[in-house]
Formats: C-alpha cells, sequence, structure tokens
C-alpha cells in the first residue's frame, strides 16, 4: 500500500515522540530537559543501568549512544510492538486521530479479517475461562492446585478448560452471532475431512491462551486431560492471526520484564513459563510446541542481548539445545549470544522450583554456559580422542563449525576459547602449555614449539602490539576534528561514524557531541561540554592535524569530504587486515617451517608501512564496491596483503 505525499510528515508533525517513548521508559530526571525536548532514558532495546538513550522530541528522532539504535516515531514502535511498517503506522495515524487512506481492496479485506478473528479468539478465551468454573472443570482445577496455580494465577493468565464435547465453543459463539465459517478460520474448529458439520478443535483440555506482544488473543495451546490422549500439548493451526514459527509465548510480558531484569530466559513450555513466571522469573518466554526458529531467535535478540536458555537435562533438551547451537552460529553477531541452562536430569524448571524453590533455579541460570562450550561438548562428549586420526576428526568438525560464523571478530574469538578448551583435553597430560615450556620449566621441542615460535613473531609485529591502536588513534582524531570544522558531511558518513571505535574517552566525547548536533555550522569549542571543547583544542593543535589542507584552508567541502573518506577506509582497512591476521594465527599450531614467519611478517609489514597521503584533488582516489575512497596505492599495498594472506592459508590445505 502506499501513502499520499504528506502523510507520514504530517503524522509525525502530530505526535510527540516522547509521549510514544515514554510508554517504553523511565525518563532520567537528572539529564533530561523536558522543555526543550532534550529527553534521556535507559535504552529498551538493551539491558543498561545508565541513561544512554537520547530523544530530541523536536526533531523527532532517538539514538542510543551504548547499542547505536536510532529511528523516529514509526521504527520505535516497529521495533517495540514487532510489527510491520504499515501497521506501526496504523498504530500511530490512531493515536494522533488521523484517518489512514484506503488501502487496497485484498490487503483491507485481510486486515479486517484479522481483526475480525481476534474478536472471536477473545470471546472464545472468555467461553473457556468460565468453562474451568463448571462442573466439568473439577478435575482440571484439582490439576492445576496440584501443580501450584492459585486463583490469582489462573486469573493472570486467562486459563480455562475446554468440556468434552465436539459442539461447546461452536454453540455458544454461533449463539452470539458469529459465523461457523469464522469459528473455523480462528482455528477453534474443524471440519471432517469428509465433509460435514465443523467440530471444536480442542476438548477435554486445560486451554492457555496465546498472545502476541501487543496482547491480542491469537491462538490457543490444549494441554490433555486424558492420559491416552492422541497428543499431550495441541496448539491451534496456523491462522491469518498466528503463525507458530513467529511468535513467543508470553511475549508482552515477557518484554517489558526483561527491561527490568538483567536476562531473558527461554523454556520449553506453557508450564515452564508460568512457573518460572510465578517463581518471580517474570522474562520467560517459551516457542509453541515447535524447536525454536531463526524469527524466534530474532524476537528473543530484540528482547534482550543474551537469552538464557532453560532446557530439561534429559536426552530430548540437549538435543534441542545443540539444534539451536547449529542455527545460531550464522545469526550471532558482537553482543548477541546465548547462554544455555542445563536442568537436572529428569527435572523441568516447574519441577525443580515445586520441589526446591526459586533458589535452586536461579542457581541453575547462573551457571549458565556459553554457547560456544555447548558446541565443544556435543563434538567431544562420549567420544574417544586416543589417536591422531581421531583428534584430526574432531579439529575437522570444530573448524566445520565455527567456519559458519559470519562474523570474522566472533569467529576468531571461538577459535581461541575452542584451542584453550583443546589443551585442557589433551595438553595437560602429554604436553607442554602453550609458549613452549613445560609445567617443570622443561623446554619442549617438535613442531608445538615452532607453532608457538610462529606465535610469537606475529604477535611482535605492528598489527598485534600497541602501535596499532596507537594508529588507528591517529585516524579517529582526524576523522572527529574534519566532522567538527564540517559537521554537514555527517550524514554521508553516519553508519561509518557511528560504528567506528572510539576507544580513547575524550574521542568518545566528540564522537557524542557530533552524533547530537543538527550539523548547522562549524562546532566550535564554545558549543561542546568543557572536556570534549578541551581536547578537540588539543587535537587542533597538533601538528599531523594541523597540515591536513581542509583544515588549513576553511571551506574546503569536497577536500574534507575525500579527506574523512579516506580516513574511514583506512581505518576499516586496518581492522580488516587484523583480523585475517589473527585467523591465520588462530590455527599455526599445525603449522611448521620458516616460512610461515615469513610471510606472516611479510603480510605485517605491508600493513605497518600504511601512512595516509595527502591528496590535494580526487584524481588518485577510487571507490572501493562498499562505497569506501581508497588510494591507488592502498589498493595495491591490500591486494599484496591479502594474496600473501590466501597462499598461507593454501599451503595450510595442502
Amino acid at each position: 500500500m502506499s501513502l499520499p505525499p504528506g502523510f507520514l510528515d504530517e503524522l509525525r508533525g502530530r505526535l510527540s515522540l516522547g509521549q510514544v517513548v515514554g510508554r517504553k521508559v523511565v525518563w532520567d530526571g537528572r539529564k533530561s530537559n523536558q522543555g526543550k525536548g532534550d529527553l534521556w532514558a535507559p535504552c529498551p532495546f538493551h539491558q543498561e543501568k545508565s541513561a544512554s538513550f537520547h530523544v530530541d522530541d523536536r526533531k523527532g528522532y532517538y539514538y542510543c549512544f551504548g547499542c547505536h539504535a536510532k529511528g523516529d516515531a514509526i521504527s520505535f514502535v516497529r521495533e517495540t510492538e514487532n510489527v510491520g511498517f504499515m501497521e506501526a503506522v496504523e498504530i500511530l495515524a490512531r493515536e494522533a486521530g488521523m484517518t489512514m487512506p484506503a488501502r487496497d481492496p485484498e490487503a483491507a479485506r485481510r486486515a479486517e479479517a484479522r481483526i475480525g478473528l481476534a474478536e472471536v479468539m477473545e470471546q472464545a478465551v472468555q467461553y473457556y475461562r468460565l468453562q474451568l468454573r463448571t462442573v466439568a472443570g473439577q478435575g482440571a482445577r484439582a490439576y492445576l492446585a496440584r501443580r501450584g496455580l492459585s486463583e490469582a494465577a489462573l486469573e493472570r493468565w486467562g486459563i480455562g478448560f475446554a468440556p468434552d464435547d465436539r459442539q461447546g465453543v461452536i454453540r455458544h459463539l454461533t449463539g452470539k452471532g458469529i459465523a461457523p465459517e469464522l469459528i473455523v478460520a480462528a482455528g477453534l474448529a474443524a471440519r471432517p475431512e469428509g465433509g460435514g458439520a465443523p467440530y471444536d478443535r480442542f476438548r477435554d483440555r486445560i486451554i492457555f491462551p496465546i498472545r502476541d506482544a501487543r496482547g491480542r488473543a491469537i491462538s490457543l495451546g490444549g494441554r490433555a486431560m486424558a492420559q491416552n490422549a492422541r497428543a499431550k500439548y495441541l496448539n491451534g493451526p496456523e491462522t491469518e492471526l498466528f503463525d507458530k514459527g513467529r511468535a513467543l509465548f508470553n511475549h508482552g510480558p515477557a518484554r517489558e520484564a526483561a527491561g527490568k531484569e538483567d536476562r531473558l530466559i527461554v523454556a520449553e513450555g506453557y508450564m515452564d513459563v508460568i512457573a518460572l513466571s510465578e517463581a518471580g522469573f517474570g522474562a520467560t518466554v517459551a516457542p509453541l510446541g515447535t524447536a525454536i526458529t531463526e524469527d524466534q531467535l530474532r524476537m528473543m535478540w530484540r528482547i534482550a542481548d543474551e537469552p538464557v536458555i532453560a532446557l530439561d537435562g534429559d536426552k530430548a533438551g540437549i538435543g534441542a539445545a545443540l539444534r539451536l547451537v547449529d542455527l545460531a552460529l550464522p545469526l550471532v553477531e558482537a553482543g548477541k549470544g546465548l547462554r544455555f541452562a542445563i536442568l537436572p536430569e529428569g527435572k523441568d524448571p516447574d519441577d525443580l522450583i515445586r520441589a526446591e524453590g526459586p533458589g535452586a533455579m536461579q542457581a541453575v541460570l547462573d551457571r549458565a554456559e556459553p554457547m560456544v562450550r555447548l558446541l565443544w561438548r556435543r563434538e567431544t562428549e562420549a567420544r574417544d580422542f586416543d589417536s591422531p586420526e581421531r583428534k584430526a576428526a574432531l579439529d575437522k568438525s570444530l573448524r566445520a563449525a565455527i567456519a559458519r560464523i559470519r562474523d570474522p571478530s566472533i569467529r576468531a574469538h571461538y577459535g581461541e576459547e575452542i584451542r584453550a578448551l583443546r589443551w585442557e583435553l589433551f595438553g595437560a597430560s602429554r604436553r607442554s602449555p602453550p609458549g613452549g615450556r613445560a609445567p617443570g620449566g622443561r623446554e619442549t621441542r617438535g613442531r608445538f614449539t615452532q607453532g608457538a615460535a610462529v606465535q610469537a613473531a606475529t604477535r611482535r609485529s605492528m598489527l598485534s602490539t600497541a602501535a596499532a591502536g596507537s594508529e588507528d588513534h591517529l585516524h579517529v582524531g582526524v576523522i572527529l576534528v574534519l566532522l567538527c570544522r564540517y559537521p554537514a558531511l555527517l550524514p554521508e558518513f553516519i553508519d561509518a561514524f557511528e560504528a567506528m571505535p572510539c576507544d580513547d574517552p575524550d574521542h568518545a566525547l566528540l564522537q557524542g557531541a557530533l552524533l547530537k548536533g543538527d550539523g548547522a555550522g562549524a562546532l566550535s569549542p564554545d558549543a561542546l561540554p568543557p572536556e570534549a571543547a578541551a581536547h578537540l583544542e588539543k587535537l587542533l593543535a597538533a601538528p599531523h592535524i594541523a597540515l591536513i589542507p581542509a583544515i588549513r584552508r576553511p571551506g574546503e567541502v569536497d577536500l574534507a569530504r575525500m579527506t574523512v573518506a579516506e580516513e574511514l577506509a583506512r581505518l576499516a582497512a586496518r581492522r580488516s587486515h587484523r583480523v585475517e591476521i589473527e585467523e591465520l594465527t588462530s590455527d599455526i599450531e599445525s603449522l611448521t617451517g620458516e616460512w610461515v614467519t615469513s610471510r606472516l611478517s611479510q603480510a605485517a609489514a605491508a600493513v605497518d608501512t600504511t601512512r595516509r597521503p595527502e591528496h590535494e584533488d580526487l584524481r588518485d582516489v577510487v571507490i572501493a564496491p562498499n562505497g569506501m575512497a581508497l588510494d591507488k596505492a592502498d589498493l595495491e599495498r591490500s591486494q599484496d596483503v591479502f594474496g600473501q594472506i590466501r597462499f598461507v592459508k593454501g599451503r595450510e590445505r595442502g
């Protein structure tokens, strides 16, 4: 659906972003200036104690200096409510009192159908709740009481009961004027394969309402009372409202609770979620009868950076955890991971809490392991590595698993952790520890010592010392000063600039001031906090910055643009070189020979010689496929370095 020109501008103009965001956060009264629309709060997108989430109410934009989330009212509703663009627009339009333009007929039909189905589902939930209080629901009430659920808990979760009646909910809903076709479309009833009148899908089952992130009833889950039931748990079918691979049980309340707690817990089923929540672990969700999907995993990461997967300690629970590892490895990002809390064998969270109390569950959660440990356990438990061939097979399977990680930095860290675990498994009894010296002080010999020598030679290079950080520090300083002098260029480089690491706190102050500025003119020291102003003056006095042509000659916008692009490209190239070298060194324990040291030294030296040339025009600059500007010498050096790295890896494979 296309919106008429000006509709979104009018929508944003009618809304206060502060009010939209204020429903999800608590403003920091010390930092916020309500009168000027300058609002600060802990970020709703990641867990933190400080107020690094900034809302500029007058401009209608937000930005988090911690996780770099940014956007306007529409993007905020999309992320926090887990809805699409048009649905976010509809939510805000209703709030602003604006009428949405007419949709195309098919889209309008589907939207109306979803609204109608949600109303039918809510009517059914009320019916099942009433049935729990009848004589027919006596057995269900007794079961729930044995599971420790109070009347208040039953009310909070909207738990009900479906009698053993083929037409119970159908009679109730049709009596309220709801067509049988809608009841079937909502997943509450089904038609026989051979035709005939529809019948209730849920019979003689305890009913758990399934709600979306906004609290709307979208489906039901049913727990069978009969011991010989075909399925112990039954979810409603896929409908216009319900996609079980894109829904989480207890999504909305868990998201709200996660903003106040340190973690999100992922359990296996309804009763686990209810038991954990009632015991004080409110930030708990569960998938709906299937293995966790990629969509569900991304939904979890929008709630918390590192969900804790709490699984039963039986074979099925361990199997589910290992399948999730395979799903998550290609998707992990910096700061986005998983931890695994495996419960005692034969117990689920509900069992553990009822038997030993919430403290026992807290202890299990506190012992949660990172995903790399679970990967290691999968590849090593119940296996014997008493031959070189078996050890090589382990190495091969671990390399294949780690290779699936897309982020090179995370891949390198996984390699380091696996090497440490490998040493614990193989090294303590038969080898010296990394570094070439046995525990008793005796020097070791052989290819392990040669590998350590290669590592030492590499780590002595410029890429592995503080010199690399010092060089990066100079490049970052140049970028900051240029953008202070030419802030109108910032939108062109905003993504790279936000991602630019500022390890120096003074650099970080300037970066934050630029991101908060309006880009209207040069950022003078008077417009900065005192510490940032002093740092800017210090940078301007530095010889390597004072000689930059765009600083010497104010107004050289094109030259400033080219220099900023060049410096950002140089930082990116240096980071890429370092990651490549780290990846290579992660495997050199299995390599021997002086040629490795030589090749690595050449690669390091090639990067070490990188210096920023002075360009007076754009003739020596080319644009790389990623949009960065590079001079010809950079390209030649990069090709030389990466060619050597590929040669080393080729020798390794051979």
